[in-house]
């Protein structure tokens, strides 16, 4: 596709079939996909081209893809979302140590994937936007929509990008539990299919990362049944 108005995507994939694939839902859909197939090149091309969005598989050659992740993280603000071998949690935690924003198990379904870079690609959209989101206050947590970021007692969170619209969409509706699947068709954009735990997992660093206690925590609570909610009751 040659259409300049289509959204720019890098698949850094060496699986050529899988790649093809992913490009051929794609493209009709209004992306323009470029395939790179080695990690190390991935990076130069990454930051040489700038792409509106990358998908990122784990394994390559040259460089894994932790190693791309982090090697481009501090110059590319675009959205990257990284492909893990289905259920591997250990892949799934460092993808979203390293700055990737969301991850995708394996075997790829493209309606899962084109879902998700709507959602990204929409975000991405909106903080553009010349109105940002007021900033939000919840007891001593105060979320900058306009800047993406979050502060506590005055100490600034180094969140991931991730990390920030989940904590933004609690803050939101701070005292309210908020179920999986609530969380997840705002930050997906699909409905939770009961076995990703992406949101668990990015729930549990946040916790760290306000100084919550995980085994009792007060800040973001578990909703027995429900899902979490965040409170700063005392």
């Amino acid at each position: 596709m040659n259409d300049a108005s289509a959204h720019r995507v890098m698949l850094v994939e060496d699986d050529a079939p899988l790649a093809a694939m992913i490009s051929d839902y794609l493209e009709p859909h209004g992306y323009n996909v470029q395939i790179e197939s080695r990690g190390d090149i991935a990076v130069d091309r990454i930051a040489r081209e700038n792409p509106d969005l990358v998908i990122l598989d784990v394994n390559l050659p040259g460089l894994d893809g932790f190693g791309v992740c982090r090697a481009v993280r501090a110059r590319y603000t675009g959205a990257i979302i990284m492909l893990t071998a289905r259920g591997d949690e250990v892949d799934e935690v460092i993808g979203l140590e390293v700055g990737a924003d969301d991850y995708l198990a394996k075997p790829v379904r493209p309606r899962a994937l084109l879902a998700r870079l709507r959602t990204h690609l929409r975000r991405s959209s909106a903080s553009d936007s010349s109105s940002p989101p007021p900033s939000i206050t919840v007891g001593t947590l105060v979320v900058d929509g306009a800047k993406r970021t979050a502060q506590i007692e005055d100490e600034s969170l180094d969140l991931t990008s991730a990390e920030y619209d989940l904590l933004e969409l609690l803050a939101q509706n701070a005292g309210r539990a908020l179920s999986r699947n609530d969380i997840y068709m705002q930050i997906h954009g699909t409905r939770y299919d009961g076995l990703d735990r992406s949101i668990d997992l990015r729930v549990s660093r946040l916790r760290k990362k306000l100084g919550d206690d995980p085994t009792r925590p007060k800040r973001i609570k578990s909703v027995r049944g429900v899902g979490y909610m965040l409170s700063f009751e005392t």
